[in-house]
Order: C-alpha cells, then sequence, then structure tokens
C-alpha cells in the first residue's frame, strides 16, 4: 500500500503530472487548512500550474499504514535543500489508487 503513496511524491518532484493522475481515482479530494480541492483534473491542475514552488523535493520520514490509509511524515524541501515545512499526509487508497488525501503542516519548526 505504501507504494501509491511514495509514487505519489516522486511524480510531484519529477514533474510528471501523467503519471501523478494515474496514481489517482477520478474523485480525488485534498484537504488542507486553505483549500480543498476535489476531482483528480483539478487536483493536477493545481500542482502543474498554480501551485507557488515547484522545484521541491518531498523527504518520507516515515510511513504508518493501518487498514486502507496511509499516513506519510515528512519535509518538503526549496531548490536549496532548506526546509519549507514539515507535514503529514493521511491517505484513503482504494483499489490501488489514491482516493483523498488530508494535509496537516507545520511551518513554525
Amino acid at each position: 500500500m505504501t507504494r501509491p503513496a511514495h509514487s505519489y511524491y516522486e511524480a510531484i518532484d519529477a514533474g510528471d503530472y501523467g503519471r501523478l493522475a494515474d496514481l489517482l481515482d477520478p474523485a480525488f479530494v485534498h484537504e488542507r487548512s486553505d483549500r480543498t480541492l476535489e476531482g483528480r483534473d483539478r487536483f493536477v491542475e493545481f500542482m502543474r500550474d498554480e501551485r507557488p514552488l515547484t522545484d521541491t523535493e518531498h523527504v518520507v520520514d516515515a510511513v504508518y499504514e493501518s487498514g486502507s490509509g496511509v499516513a506519510v511524515r515528512g519535509r518538503l524541501l526549496d531548490a536549496a535543500g532548506d526546509e519549507l515545512f514539515a507535514f503529514v499526509d493521511v491517505f484513503a487508497v482504494e483499489d490501488g489508487r489514491l482516493a483523498g488525501l488530508k494535509t496537516y503542516v507545520r511551518t513554525d519548526g
């Protein structure tokens, strides 16, 4: 189950939005404190065209599996390797695809 989550970060970091779309269920929903993006196409559009920084790297520090979900604790780094924020992503996985994602971030060190 952890493979789709790892592949999610790899696709985003590589800018491979076709691969990202393949990992997501068509009804994928991403929830975070500042917005909710509904639908695979809308999420991929945001990641490709609207996010403020695209030259980033996701560092996965821990993965926790439970039932049909997986939680990932990690850090987002900028192009210089500096930490932008720490995060916990909680994925819902259905039939090998990512069906939903809830993101929690910590920016205060």
